[in-house]
């Protein structure tokens, strides 16, 4: 397929950790028949076994693993028809390489506050001891702004069901302009 021919999409399930990307993305993959990609499956060895030994990433250290989404994000637009990515892309640079050389791209932003992400990691968790790390994540948090026009909000606020229809019904308007 040429790369002129292709009306299929990718979508990017980002927010903070807990805003529920990767079981609304579970969920919209389940009811579309899309593909599914968890993109911590695509970080490189060293980012692993850092992240294992309790140090968090750095910006150098994202690189490759942002270089390596932006290569599955190629295939996966030649492949599927609607493919979902998730990934937490909280800053504007992460974007920025995660959209160079694609079309068909939109990132969705699994968007809630402190207090709701919080109560739900409490919630699932039954005793939440990584309110630092939550914290972290807002602090890192690059919301994006109206130049970002491929980001597309969805309030969280709502139950899971209704968080996976309100995507679902986004990603369809999406779809339905671009062909």
């Amino acid at each position: 397929m040429s790369d002129t021919q292709q009306p299929n999409h990718v979508f990017i399930l980002m927010g903070v950790s807990g805003s529920g990307k990767s079981a609304v993305a579970t969920g919209v993959a389940r009811e579309l028949g899309a593909a599914f990609l968890d993109g911590d499956f695509l970080h490189p060895r060293a980012n692993i076994k850092k992240m294992a030994s309790g140090h968090a990433l750095n910006d150098d250290d994202r690189q490759p693993w942002l270089k390596a989404l932006n290569d599955a994000i190629f295939a996966m637009q030649r492949t599927n028809h609607i493919s979902l990515l998730v990934c937490s892309a909280l800053k504007k640079s992460y974007r920025d390489i995660l959209r160079d050389g694609s079309q068909n791209l939109s990132f969705l932003y699994m968007r809630g506050d402190f207090d709701l992400i919080e109560s739900r990691l409490k919630a699932r968790k039954g005793h939440f001891q990584k309110s630092q790390m939550l914290i972290s994540q807002f602090e890192a948090l690059e919301e994006p702004t109206a130049d970002e026009q491929d980001v597309h909000a969805i309030d969280i606020k709502a139950n899971l069901d209704e968080v996976i229809k309100n995507t679902i019904k986004t990603i369809n308007c999406i779809t339905k302009e671009n062909s």
